[in-house]
């Protein structure tokens, strides 16, 4: 299974490398270089040189996750599917393909930037390595949610449109609450009328906490999701993870491991209908 994965791997990337796209996908990191690193200027922030190239990382692996996954589609490769004893093999083909070019070119942003490069680099070396990875990987995963080789009907919107809620809530917490504290008021006159007097109460209870302090309350609850990206960032900002930080890349690798189950679960019982 293992040599037939890295053999798909290598398929997959010499396509894209190999192609006009890739090409664009090299002349990007180049000008994301030369724009933000400019070697005339330096680099001698730590923090910038971590979240910025972190950023392109993250960027430069939703592109090239949507590129593969697009090539990965074409009508040409059912004679490789079909062969394999697992669909779920060619997917995670498509995921270390991904990782791994997207990853490449990463790292030719993060060589060049050390050019004229922070000088306080190398003592916290260690830090980058699993930032840079858990934030590719997931990326690389949601990406493939949003291309059409994965998705399988509604799922993508499922998904993203979950993930969009949650971030909305969390920034208009303050307007959120006073609109589902007046719905459920509004709903709670109607068991009222129904006779329903528990439910009412139950529902009355709520409506009280969110009228004393529950706006906060679920606006931290809806944003505990995006916890890893703050701890990260502030991290990094301050200088050194903490304990709590220091747990932030594996909760984002066990965000992309639910998310890539999902995908398996969906590219494997789909019916395949490769475009031309």
């Amino acid at each position: 299974m293992t040599r037939r994965i890295w053999v798909l791997t290598t398929f997959l990337l010499h396509r894209l490398f190999f192609s006009l796209t890739g090409v664009i996908f090299v002349i990007i990191a180049l000008v994301y270089w030369a724009v933000l690193f400019p070697p005339q200027q330096g680099t001698p922030d730590l923090e910038n040189y971590f979240l910025i190239v972190g950023a392109f990382g993250a960027g430069m692996t939703f592109l090239v996750a949507l590129s593969i996954a697009s090539r990965a589609n074409e009508a040409a490769n059912y004679p490789l599917v079909v062969r394999l004893p697992s669909r779920v093999e060619f997917l995670t083909a498509v995921l270390l393909s991904t990782i791994v070019g997207a990853g490449l070119l990463q790292l030719l942003v993060a060589a060049l930037a050390l050019f004229r490069g922070p000088t306080e680099l190398w003592p916290r070396i260690m830090e980058i390595p699993p930032v840079w990875l858990a934030t590719n990987i997931l990326a690389a995963v949601l990406a493939m949610h949003a291309s059409d080789f994965v998705t399988a009907g509604w799922s993508r919107v499922y998904v993203f449109g979950l993930l969009a809620f949650l971030l909305l809530g969390q920034s208009s917490s303050t307007t959120l609450a006073p609109w589902l504290a007046m719905r459920l008021n509004n709903l709670s006159a109607n068991f009222v009328q129904q006779g329903w007097y528990d439910i009412a109460n139950f529902i009355n209870k709520a409506v009280s906490w969110l009228n004393i302090g529950g706006g906060e309350k679920l606006a931290d609850a809806m944003g505990f999701l995006f916890w890893p990206f703050r701890a990260i960032n502030e991290a990094v900002l301050a200088g050194s993870f903490d304990a709590n930080q220091a747990l932030a890349p594996a909760v984002m690798l066990l965000y992309a491991t639910i998310l890539f189950m999902l995908a398996a679960d969906l590219f494997a019982n789909k019916d395949l209908d490769f475009i031309e």
